[in-house]
């Protein structure tokens, strides 16, 4: 059998680009393990915040928070920004650079937000629209509607090499030989390694570790708190089920495995946070880290290779694939079947994610 589409990686890259195209097309996904997801997907603490991963990312979360609140896959937080005095600049850029925009932000004073906020955290800016995100409810939707649809998955299927002759790709993988029309490379962390499987130049699409701390605190993190991330990118925390989870914002850069935290990370997490209130670290109940994967200028990579025929790209999300899902998804799917992108993504400028933007001058 000739799919129309193979995608490799079913993470939420994958999964949501397949469920997008699978009525058109008779579409395969391939995933290197026993379940789709394992990664970075299985591993993200993530919410949906329109400021994250700044105003290059703005229009594809905005965008896609209707269809997911429609969905059910939202609940409600709100994000807070704080700083010291030194930070004031940063503060004002952060807020200017969302100027024009449909983000909402508003000046508040930090401590009445947060209680047990040490006194030299005097900047605040309130995001009401955070939200938390139920990651794992929203990859199996995708993957069900795939399914449902009549999408075929393969597990333990990590692309070993693949060849285009006449139109038509023929990929090895340990799960067996298939044959496809076009190749997505969906592959996340594996992206640029996936490329030059398949005979392309990589486009230097970086993982970084992220690390992720559950704690139990003393006084324990009060229910209804907002996310709390510093404006100059050195921690974030929230809210989960009674306890704290805990980032200290780190961007180690390493190649893509099956990543695990670092004691000094879980460690610097904990300084981090113990300079911004006044709570004490009781226990480390759990801790993980993924993978965050970014092309150079830090944007996704939608779009069609502009040097090796039948492949696409969909790539490079970093930390923002999941709370951008439904409009990357969209962008994705309306660039690799030539059909115009519809409301309420039709306004998103599709050029700057593309492909394309990387050959050389």
């Amino acid at each position: 059998m000739i799919h129309d589409v193979a995608i490799v990686g079913g993470g939420i890259a994958g999964a949501g680009l397949a469920a997008a195209i699978v009525g058109a097309a008779r579409v395969l996904l391939l995933e290197a393990e026993a379940q789709p997801g394992y990664h970075s997907t299985g591993r993200s603490a993530a919410f949906w915040s329109e400021t994250y991963g700044g105003p290059g990312i703005q229009p594809l979360t905005s965008a896609s928070g209707p269809a997911l609140r429609d969905g059910g896959f939202l609940a409600p937080l709100g994000s807070l920004h704080v700083g010291r005095a030194a930070d004031a600049a940063q503060v004002d850029a952060f807020v200017d650079s969302f100027a024009g925009t449909a983000v909402a932000l508003e000046r508040v004073d930090p401590h009445q937000r947060v209680p047990g906020l040490r006194p030299d955290w005097t900047l605040g800016v309130m995001e009401a629209s955070c939200a938390y995100i139920d990651v794992a409810a929203l990859h199996a939707a995708y993957l069900a509607a795939f399914r449902r649809a009549g999408g075929v998955i393969a597990t333990d299927a990590a692309l070993i090499a693949a060849r285009r002759k006449a139109g038509v790709w023929t990929i090895d993988t340990p799960a067996g030989t298939f044959r496809a029309r076009l190749l997505v490379n969906a592959a996340g962390a594996w992206a640029d390694a996936v490329a030059g499987r398949v005979g392309a130049a990589p486009l230097g699409i970086q993982p970084y570790r992220r690390t992720m701390v559950q704690l139990r605190t003393e006084p324990s993190a009060p229910a209804g708190m907002p996310l709390v991330a510093d404006i100059a990118g050195r921690f974030y925390f929230k809210p989960e089920a009674g306890r704290l989870w805990l980032s200290p914002h780190d961007e180690t850069p390493v190649g893509p495995h099956d990543v695990a935290p670092e004691e000094v990370d879980v460690a610097q997490a904990i300084d981090r946070l113990e300079s911004v209130v006044d709570w004490r670290a009781v226990a480390v109940e759990r801790r993980w880290a993924g993978l965050r994967s970014f092309a150079p200028d830090r944007l996704p990579v939608y779009g069609f290779d502009a040097r090796v025929p039948g492949l696409f790209w969909c790539a490079g999300q970093g930390g923002f694939g999941i709370q951008t899902a439904p409009a990357g998804a969209a962008v994705a799917a309306s660039l690799l079947l030539g059909t115009p992108l519809a409301a309420p993504y039709a306004g998103i400028d599709v050029d700057r994610y593309a492909a394309r933007r990387f050959l050389p001058d």
